[in-house]
């Protein structure tokens, strides 16, 4: 079962004098859960995706929920995230989306944060290999760790209903070329040998002395493994520092809570 948040009227306000949008933002608490009526995964079609014109309501250059400011892409050309999945149902069918379109749980539909609405995506669940195409007609999650809300049917076809949540990666389909992403795919899924590790990145650094500084207070702090990578971006050495692996979403929540008790609020899950 998804826990939804029940729209906070100054969040709601905010939203609509900014964006013009004709629906709240979905964040955090509130019960939600299936509907009585199941589908079967092997049964659900793909979203088709076709060229449609950018929703009048849904795309602001930007918009803040929480005290957070979200910046929605000019375009989805070449978009790829991995991430955690998690899904909505029941408490929101028939509600509207922020494009403006009712959602509808038994739809190929999703939310997400900054990509354009609408824009076709291709869902891979990284730990069991099923794929699933939707339009992302909407906006959230906006509980931490989350990249993409799924649609109760979504979720089915791509077996992440029971968990609620599931390692995923997105990749914008070109309606021009919808078949590109899924060849991608499946080439990637047949090169993988090893199941997909999940680690909380805590900052990344260009001077080595202040990632080794965030290391050790990480280390003293919550007595997890820490890493330290270095990367070369643009000529320039990158130094990550990275928690993990971890071994599930609740885990991966719950060192998040425990960053920001510390002062770290900019981690986020990196999927490899």
């Amino acid at each position: 079962m998804r826990i939804h948040p029940h729209p906070a009227i100054p969040a709601l306000l905010a939203l609509l004098l900014l964006a013009g949008c004709s629906a709240p933002p979905r964040m955090p608490g509130g019960a939600d859960g299936a509907p009585a009526r199941r589908l079967d995964p092997d049964r659900i079609a793909d979203a088709v995706p076709r060229d449609e014109p950018r929703s009048r309501y849904g795309n602001p250059a930007s918009y803040q929920v929480l005290g957070k400011r979200y910046r929605v892409m000019k375009q989805s050309r070449g978009y790829v995230e991995r991430g955690i999945a998690s899904w909505y149902g029941t408490k929101f069918h028939g509600r509207r989306t922020s494009s403006g379109e009712p959602y509808d749980m038994y739809a190929m539909t999703a939310a997400h944060k900054t990509l354009p609405l609408p824009t076709y995506v291709e869902v891979r669940n990284l730990d069991n290999g099923r794929s699933a195409i939707v339009k992302v007609n909407d906006r959230g999650p906006f509980h931490p760790n989350r990249i993409i809300d799924l649609s109760y049917a979504a979720a089915t076809k791509l077996g992440i209903l029971g968990k609620g949540t599931g390692l995923v990666e997105i990749r914008a389909i070109d309606p021009r070329r919808p078949q590109a992403p899924r060849a991608a795919a499946v080439k990637q899924a047949a090169e993988r040998e090893t199941p997909p590790r999940m680690y909380i990145q805590a900052g990344a650094f260009s001077i080595e002395d202040n990632a080794r500084r965030r290391m050790r207070r990480l280390l003293e702090s919550l007595q997890t493994p820490v890493r330290l990578q270095m990367v070369e971006r643009d000529g320039r050495s990158i130094y990550r520092v990275r928690i993990g692996p971890v071994a599930d979403v609740e885990q991966a929540d719950r060192i998040t809570e425990r960053l920001a008790r510390i002062g770290v609020t900019n981690s986020h899950v990196v999927i490899e």
